[in-house]
């Protein structure tokens, strides 16, 4: 792949498999750091394959990739501390819709706020298929290609995600008497 294939490849989905990564890591300076190592890594290995969504799918799954990797590497060194991480402040316009009055857009700010909590509080396994799915608009059987796993592992994961966020958002409305 020479340096225009290239450019044109990052023009276009740059800003998505950049997303994914903050959302992944919920840390700017993380997210900046796995963007970049993919790529590298990508480049170095093999390249970029000709179709655009292969190509998609192999910049995505090299990213799940490092950061399995990387965590892997972090809980080994700290086994007894607890991972903490910085709270994710990015990607807030994507989850932002407009709204008749200033009321109604904090409102709908605060349930985005509390769906992205429930989301990252989810296990790694679910909260990846969960953003491929729904974040990257992947299909099934493409997540199964970048995560490596089988179409099947795929659903089971999409759907105990799916009963998990429910019932998070049933008590959360019916303890703040909301309506949805």
């Amino acid at each position: 792949m020479n340096k225009i294939e290239l450019e044109v490849f990052i023009g276009k989905y740059g800003r998505d498999i950049y997303s994914f990564c903050c959302y992944l890591t919920r840390s700017k300076q993380e997210a900046d750091d796995l963007y970049q190592d993919s790529f590298v890594q990508i480049l170095e290995k093999q390249g970029l394959p000709e179709d655009e969504e292969g190509a998609k799918n192999l910049a995505l799954s090299t990213a799940v990739r490092l950061w399995k990797d990387k965590k892997r590497k972090f809980t080994r060194r700290r086994r007894i501390e607890e991972e903490k991480y910085i709270p994710m402040t990015l990607a807030d316009d994507e989850w932002k819709t407009s709204a008749e009055t200033p009321e109604a857009e904090m409102l709908k700010d605060e349930q985005n706020e509390y769906i992205k909590k429930c989301v990252v509080a989810l296990p790694e396994k679910l909260k990846l298929v969960v953003l491929l799915y729904y974040m990257e608009n992947r299909k099934m059987n493409e997540i199964a290609d970048v995560l490596h796993i089988p179409i099947g592992t795929v659903k089971s994961r999409l759907h105990r995600a799916k009963a998990i966020l429910s019932d998070e958002l049933k008590e959360y409305y019916e303890k703040e008497d909301r309506v949805l």
